[in-house]
């Protein structure tokens, strides 16, 4: 998702264009990783000293309603991170040192929704957790 898409869903939802977010998508949109909050405080830090966690989960909350950012759980803590093709069914590997991600193209569920005869599947989430090849060496 780009800064354009994201600022064109968010006028379409009645959303103004603040600083913080302004601040919190630009972050995002230069960081092709998952990111906690935490992350985000500390690069808003320098222009906003007193943004607090409130405003930041605020904002992410948002922000994943809206399909704007992806969120998931690693080591116990939400991380975020700009919605990837939209549109285009893939799932991911994720870096538990870094939080980078790598797309995964093919979906394990054509293989087991085999095994579930007369059952309907209204969703599902598949990702792969590891260190990239950056993070091993």
């Amino acid at each position: 998702m780009t800064l354009d898409e994201a600022w064109r869903i968010l006028r379409e939802n009645q959303y103004k264009r603040t600083k913080n977010r302004d601040s919190i998508l630009h972050f995002f949109s230069k960081n092709d990783r998952y990111l906690t909050a935490l992350d985000i405080r500390n690069f808003m830090e320098n222009e906003n000293p007193g943004i607090s966690f409130d405003t930041i989960y605020r904002n992410l909350t948002t922000f994943t309603e809206l399909g704007i950012l992806e969120e998931t759980e690693l080591g116990g803590e939400r991380r975020f991170r700009m919605h990837c093709d939209p549109g285009v069914h893939h799932h991911h590997f994720i870096c538990t040192s870094c939080g980078k991600t790598r797309n995964i193209p093919h979906c394990p569920m054509d293989i087991i929704t085999v095994h579930l005869p007369n059952h309907e599947v209204e969703g599902h989430k598949f990702e792969i957790y590891g260190k990239c090849p950056t993070c091993v060496a």
